[in-house]
């Protein structure tokens, strides 16, 4: 497994069609209006795909130096993400023999009662946890999950996003932010400022697209976006 290559995870993700346009802006999950996307689940739903990602993942987590015990993904965007790359990780490990890693999974809907391991998950990660995330927007599912986690005593080192919109939040924090005052490091595998120039080179939407997305970013961005020179 290489290193982490931002160039050719880029490229990975425009070749995929992850990221896209809309003539007529649409209502995102997290309630903001865009004439953009981002859309992970196609390739959530193709194994081939899903080995390449996990693979990117893994070297990501290397590049930084990082030796996590266990992988957990967002419930339900980054569930699949989560369970493949840790056994993946857990399968290149010396110590991989029976008992040696957990396989954890959330729950997309959490019972009523019962202690936190119970509510919230089915498996609960142990050791030191990587959480996954495939977006970040406003990142409130991202912190919702990692209010649960510490909830249920999981210690986290780092949380991924496969791609960060790099949009504001309605406190005027950046997603990073909002997780490190947490006390846990934000890491984004691909974000919106390099990814939409080159979108935008190969789909040529029209100027139109490009300034209302434009606009996005002077509303709620945490840079200036630039495709129009």
């Amino acid at each position: 497994m290489g290193v982490f290559n931002k160039e050719e995870f880029n490229s990975f993700v425009l070749d995929n069609s992850i990221v896209g346009f809309f003539e007529k802006p649409i209502t995102l999950k997290s309630g903001r209006m865009s004439n953009w996307y981002v859309n992970w689940r196609d390739i959530a739903e193709d194994v081939f795909l899903m080995d390449q990602l996990t693979n990117y993942v893994i070297a990501f987590t290397k590049g930084l130096g990082l030796e996590p015990d266990c992988f957990y993904g967002v419930p339900e965007g980054a569930t699949k993400l989560g369970t493949l790359t840790q056994d993946k990780w857990a399968k290149q490990s010396p110590y991989y023999s029976q008992g040696s890693h957990v396989l954890p999974m959330g729950r997309g809907k959490h019972k009523d009662h019962g202690a936190a391991k119970d509510k919230y998950f089915v498996g609960v990660p142990k050791g030191n946890v990587i959480v996954l995330e495939d977006v970040t927007t406003t990142g409130d599912s991202l912190l919702s999950t990692i209010d649960y986690l510490i909830e249920a005593k999981v210690s986290i080192i780092a949380a991924f996003g496969l791609t960060n919109r790099m949009e504001l939040r309605d406190d005027k924090q950046s997603v990073q932010q909002a997780v490190e005052a947490k006390g846990i490091p934000y890491h984004a595998l691909s974000n919106a400022l390099q990814l939409l120039p080159l979108a935008y080179k190969t789909h040529q939407p029209g100027e139109e697209i490009a300034k209302a997305i434009e606009q996005e970013f002077q509303q709620v961005g945490v840079e200036k976006l630039i495709l129009l020179q």
